[in-house]
């Protein structure tokens, strides 16, 4: 199964796997998986350690490198995962959120999430 990371899980994968749940560890580890992490979390990333986030102290560039050095393939941004963004009902408010399960919508993938109310949506979205 194809497994898209939203932002946190996978700074808690890359950093601080212990911060995972049980059946989030359960997933990344389960060789069958293909993992996948999105050019809009390094985005995300970037922006709010620029704004000296301490949640996003990590440097983009070695957590990209680090990435796709175990395994995980990267997601590109498409114009047609930025237009589907507007398909989508306004449950949730975050920019980057939005735009990776509009990446999952289009692809056809699942987005794993920590995040409650990004698990309201419908479709392939689930919350470990």
């Amino acid at each position: 199964m194809k497994l898209l990371l939203d932002t946190q899980l996978l700074l808690w994968a890359a950093g601080q796997p212990k911060r995972l749940s049980k059946a989030a560890s359960k997933l990344l580890r389960d060789a069958e998986n293909e993992l996948l992490f999105s050019a809009a979390s390094l985005w995300e990333i970037a922006i709010k350690r620029g704004l000296g986030r301490d949640d996003f102290r990590v440097d983009p560039r070695l957590l990209r490198r680090g990435l796709l050095d175990n395994g995980y393939t990267e997601l590109p941004i498409s114009g047609q995962h930025a237009v589907s963004i507007d398909t989508l009902p306004p449950l949730h408010k975050d920019p980057f959120d939005r735009l990776l399960l509009a990446q999952a919508l289009t692809e056809g993938i699942t987005l794993l999430t920590s995040d409650a109310r990004l698990a309201l949506y419908p479709g392939p979205v689930r919350k470990v």
